[in-house]
């Protein structure tokens, strides 16, 4: 037998290892939205998303009837939009926005501080009323102006205004986010978490209730000057305060040189720091997302129709991708945000859930998945029952498995 002082000694040698581990935690336990709304500050009531529901619908009613037109103006799979449709309707009606961010900084732009300062007070209220109705989305927040000199002061005011302001009329929501724009260095990170600690010691609110968001739309977020993953540090900075890395599309391709026409979400240099992104984000319990594409559903049927079909290919590659969130900017967006959702997750499910009821009852197949895998199964079939894409019952029916089991294998 080992000895306790040689038990000491291993201990001691692995005592690094540990700290370490004990960094990445694995996958959040809570549900992640599918989609970010930014909705410009000016702009935002606590009636924003249903307005956006309503619209979404207004244009969807107007241009597809049933699951053949909507296969035929999205361009996803026929066959899978007869279940699709249906379940889009209700969810456009029901909540159709699951995490939004009232924006202050390019979606608002520059503004007198009297003007900015009426925004953030209103803000607050309309985020406080919205938290009370049924269609409050998973998360909120707000997006502020970034930490650089220019904007700093202005940006934390606007975050005072609107979480006094919130706190004054029932409460901020429970899941409440701030967006750090423009994230280069990781003492953005620590002032940030500095900051949110100081609003909730001031407002009497939860420790550690308040959560960031750090929007990477520089390349030295992604690699710092010695050539190593700066966005690593970033994540670690904010000392488990972080909720999620949210790729900014157009910024981050002009910071890296790529010419107007060509930047997109689909960029060999977009891919290239979503996929850093990822791995430094891997098992810490943050979430990346996707971005955004500046091409909206608007105009004719022709052009609506060719946006969807852009919109619904670039959910479909970003999920096949292993990221599961991205950037909405327009309400038409919501149609091929949740149809290309649903009908991604719908054709993985019979396949994970043969997989799974074969591992559970350790049955013969042509496939020996290990627990991790088993583990991911169970997570992708929890994501397409949480977000709408198919029901419990279905579920059941085709793995064997209830909610509490698929819970417990994705170990949440």
């Amino acid at each position: 037998m080992f000895d306790a002082a040689f038990i000491s000694e291993i201990d001691t040698l692995l005592a690094p290892a540990d700290a370490q581990a004990a960094r990445f935690p694995g996958e959040a336990p809570s549900r992640q939205p599918v989609h970010t709304a930014y909705v410009p500050a000016d702009q935002f009531t606590a009636s924003t998303c249903t307005q956006w529901g309503s619209r979404a619908l207004t244009l969807l009613s107007t241009h597809v009837t049933d699951s053949a037109s909507l296969a035929s103006f999205s361009g996803l799979p026929a066959e899978l939009m007869v279940d699709v449709h249906p379940r889009l309707l209700a969810k456009l009606a029901s909540q159709p926005i699951e995490d939004v961010r009232v924006d202050f900084e390019d979606g608002y732009g520059l503004r007198p501080s009297e003007e900015e300062d009426a925004a953030a007070t209103a803000a607050g209220i309309a985020l406080a009323e919205l938290a009370g109705r049924p269609e409050a989305p998973l998360l909120t927040g707000t997006r502020i102006k970034g930490l650089q000199p220019a904007t700093r002061w202005r940006g934390l005011k606007t975050l005072e205004l609107l979480v006094s302001a919130a706190v004054s009329h029932d409460g901020l929501p429970e899941r409440f986010v701030v967006t750090l724009p423009k994230v280069a260095h990781e003492a953005e990170v620590h002032a940030g978490v500095r900051v949110l600690a100081y609003l909730e010691s001031t407002y009497g609110l939860d420790e550690g209730s308040l959560r960031l968001e750090l929007q990477i739309e520089v390349p030295q977020a992604v690699y710092g000057p010695d050539g190593t993953a700066a966005v690593a540090r970033l994540v670690h900075a904010a000392q488990g305060r972080c909720e999620g890395l949210h790729y900014g599309t157009y910024d981050f391709s002009a910071a890296a040189g790529v010419v107007a026409g060509y930047q997109s979400l689909e960029h060999p240099l977009a891919d290239h720091a979503k996929a850093v992104m990822q791995l430094a984000a891997a098992q810490t319990g943050v979430r990346v997302s996707d971005g955004s594409t500046n091409v909206i559903p608007v105009g004719s049927p022709d052009e609506i129709a060719a946006a969807w079909t852009l919109h619904a290919r670039l959910v479909n590659r970003a999920l096949e991708r292993a990221l599961y969130q991205g950037w909405d900017l327009h309400p038409g967006h919501l149609v091929t945000r949740y149809a290309a959702t649903y009908a991604f997750y719908r054709a993985q499910l019979a396949p994970s859930a043969a997989r799974l009821r074969a591992y559970t009852q350790k049955a013969d197949s042509g496939v020996m998945d290990e627990p991790a895998t088993a583990q991911a199964l169970a997570n992708a079939v929890l994501r397409a029952v949480e977000c709408g894409a198919c029901d419990d019952s279905e579920v059941l029916l085709a793995s064997g498995l209830d909610r509490a089991a698929l819970l417990v294998l994705a170990k949440r």
